[in-house]
């Protein structure tokens, strides 16, 4: 008879108490580490955001520098009033002026410009730490469901080959004249619908391996190795939502993303009400005369702020751009505590639920079934509440893995929603 009891034990340790291994993988698949790697270091999205962060932090030079000079020339009287062809000889016109500009914009107005591209180049940099949080969440839960689909498998291999024994212990009894031809023919037909389960459960394998693959930047069909480890799950003094929301304040990517936009909707708006006052352009001219310099002139020019409504227009704008900025940083706040919460909450039930089965559930369903078979053998029960007995304590084993997994799936949305490993 199997041994119900160190199976258990040893499904037990395997899938919730066995820590993470941080080694180095001897094949891609086997431990989550080793992917996370992989996709930091592969994934074309994370590299496109990575991308986008450097252009950002390129804008803030530009942003802050001057414009650059202009230079003109002026050929004056190049027919010497007549007396000549055309020429643009400086030495043979009436005069070459020389024009060297350079615009000015108003006091400050750089350094505002400055911040909001240092500004834009922060929430750039912040997207980027964003984009690999949902990236390494998608993975933890994807390899949590590849591991449960591998307990599952294995849980269900080893009732069909429960149930072959069974189909022996019935055809023997039905030799035997001590129970009906039914009895073996109910057992062949589990044995029918748990091989097509396992065929279900080897097409979802290969879905999940596309999938995985993709995250971590592979082609879809090349080969995973199975998972071999679970991460352990945290304490519930760790799951603390009162201390967790201070740490999603400080680090959640969303919410610093919107505060670096509301820095820079600042800046716009400080930069619109700037331009209530006129930029500058300054000049030095030297003149020539036949081959020597025999003038300077100096030159300041200064746009007229007179678009008065224009300028009113920009500054509403920038106001109520500063004010969507943030009604949406506190709609993003007010979204994010509600998602720790509703996961924090729905860990604890996992847990819970996970406790109850391997303490009670299991237990309970390993003495009914070793009750029947036993019943069953002496004739005492008949071979559907054997079968009954086997289909609880399989669901109890499948109960207390999907509670693990579903624990797992828990774990890692919240720690893309706290912006960090817990």
């Amino acid at each position: 008879m199997i041994n119900f009891k160190s199976a258990i034990a040893a499904a037990c340790f395997t899938l919730f108490l066995a820590p993470t291994s941080y080694g180095q993988d001897l094949q891609i698949g086997s431990n989550l580490q080793g992917l996370l790697k992989l996709a930091k270091e592969r994934n074309p999205d994370l590299a496109s955001m990575s991308f986008d962060a450097d252009a950002a932090s390129e804008r803030v030079i530009p942003a802050g520098s001057l414009p650059d000079p202009k230079f003109r020339t002026e050929w004056r009287d190049i027919t010497r009033m007549g007396e000549q062809r055309p020429t643009l000889s400086p030495s043979r016109v009436g005069s070459t002026r020389y024009l060297l500009m350079q615009d000015l914009p108003w006091f400050g107005k750089r350094e505002l410009k400055r911040e909001t591209a240092e500004a834009l180049s922060e929430a750039a940099k912040v997207r980027v730490t964003s984009t690999w949080l949902e990236l390494a969440s998608k993975i933890k839960t994807t390899y949590a469901q590849l591991y449960y689909l591998d307990q599952s498998e294995r849980l269900t291999q080893e009732i069909l080959d429960l149930m072959v024994r069974l189909e022996k212990v019935a055809q023997v009894r039905y030799a035997s004249g001590l129970a009906a031809q039914q009895d073996v023919i109910r057992s062949q037909v589990e044995q029918t619908a748990i091989r097509s389960e396992l065929i279900f459960i080897e097409s979802e394998r290969r879905q999940l391996q596309a999938r995985l693959n993709a995250l971590t930047g592979r082609q879809a069909d090349e080969p995973l190795a199975r998972p071999t480890q679970i991460r352990s799950l945290p304490t519930p003094e760790v799951l603390n939502f009162s201390a967790l929301e201070q740490r999603v304040r400080s680090n959640n990517p969303l919410l610093q993303v919107e505060s670096a936009q509301i820095k820079a909707a600042e800046k716009t708006r400080e930069l619109a009400y700037k331009n209530r006052f006129p930029d500058f352009t300054v000049g030095a001219s030297p003149i020539q005369y036949g081959n020597s310099v025999r003038e300077w002139e100096l030159m300041v020019e200064i746009n007229i702020p007179l678009q008065q409504g224009a300028r009113r227009a920009q500054e509403r704008e920038s106001d109520a751009m500063l004010s969507a900025s943030r009604s949406r940083r506190e709609a993003i706040n007010n979204q994010v505590l509600a998602d720790l919460y509703e996961n924090v909450t729905g860990f604890e039930s996992e847990r819970r639920s996970l406790t109850l089965t391997t303490e009670s559930l299991l237990p309970q369903s390993e003495l009914t079934f070793r009750s029947a078979l036993a019943g069953y053998e002496s004739g005492k029960v008949d071979f559907a509440t054997l079968l009954d007995a086997q289909k609880q304590i399989r669901q109890a084993k499948l109960n207390q893995v999907k509670a693990g997994i579903n624990a797992q799936m828990r774990l890692a949305d919240i720690e893309r929603i706290v912006g960090e490993e817990l």
